[in-house]
């Protein structure tokens, strides 16, 4: 190979080696969030993890300075936030949720999630809900709120670029390992609203029937997400009715 032939392959080389570069970084950016969480729940199901919801009191939240020393030594200390994955990986099978913002949070047992749910986001304007997406679960303006009737609407991961997929809550990505009969909790002023799982399906992101539907119907939780998990080609949603007592 003469010098012209040689630089001409070097340039071709560093050229292939950088499309591959940036092909790695957009499928860990893409990806990367949600194996991490789906990872993070195949641990959970693996070491037969139980995540109980802190003890309330007329259902209100009871701190843990207001739970009596005997309740304390019967159960393992509540967490302030959603398990760290050193919890997961090696803590206590028996672990406490507690709501890491009682004025309006969401608890789901089965996937060890515990987030913020920040009230009244505008789902139809993105200068309104990918700054709350970024930290929190957004709940839907225009949608009621836990123990009124109607739907109450809950979204979380929305983004506009795959570069950009890292930079939103990914929590929601598990929301496909939930099945019927699986609870999930809402605190909403310090109180607890239970509901369990009753439908699970996957649509169009241009249906925005559960978003629109008629809110002064029964009571039911949505949530919604991105599918596949860090895409933004669909959205799947979990429907929750109320919990029978």
């Amino acid at each position: 190979m003469n010098r012209r032939e040689i630089l001409h392959f070097l340039a071709l080389r560093t050229l292939g080696n950088f499309l591959l570069l940036v092909a790695f970084y957009g499928v860990f950016m893409t990806f990367g969030p949600a194996l991490g969480y789906e990872f993070q729940y195949r641990v959970i199901e693996l070491r037969h993890i139980h995540f109980a919801i802190a003890a309330v009191d007329n259902k209100k939240v009871l701190t843990p300075s207001k739970i009596s020393d005997d309740k304390q030594s019967q159960q393992p200390s509540p967490l302030s936030k959603g398990p760290s994955f050193a919890d997961i990986l090696s803590g206590n099978q028996n672990q406490i949720l507690t709501p890491i913002d009682p004025l309006f949070s969401i608890l789901i047992p089965k996937l060890g999630i515990d987030e913020k749910v920040v009230a009244n986001v505008d789902p139809n304007d993105p200068n309104a809900y990918l700054p709350v997406l970024q930290h929190a679960i957004a709940h839907a303006k225009g949608s009621v709120f836990p123990g009124d009737f109607g739907t109450t609407y809950l979204f979380a991961h929305s983004t506009d670029n795959w570069w950009d997929v890292g930079r939103y809550n990914a929590v929601f990505y598990t929301l496909s390992n939930l099945s019927v009969g699986d609870e999930i909790d809402v605190f909403y002023n310090n109180r607890r609203y239970t509901y369990t799982v009753t439908q699970q399906l996957i649509s169009s992101p241009e249906d925005v029937t559960l978003l629109t539907s008629e809110h002064s119907g029964p009571s039911k939780l949505v949530l919604q997400t991105c599918w596949p998990p860090g895409t933004s080609f669909k959205r799947l949603y979990v429907i929750a009715a109320p919990k029978k007592m």
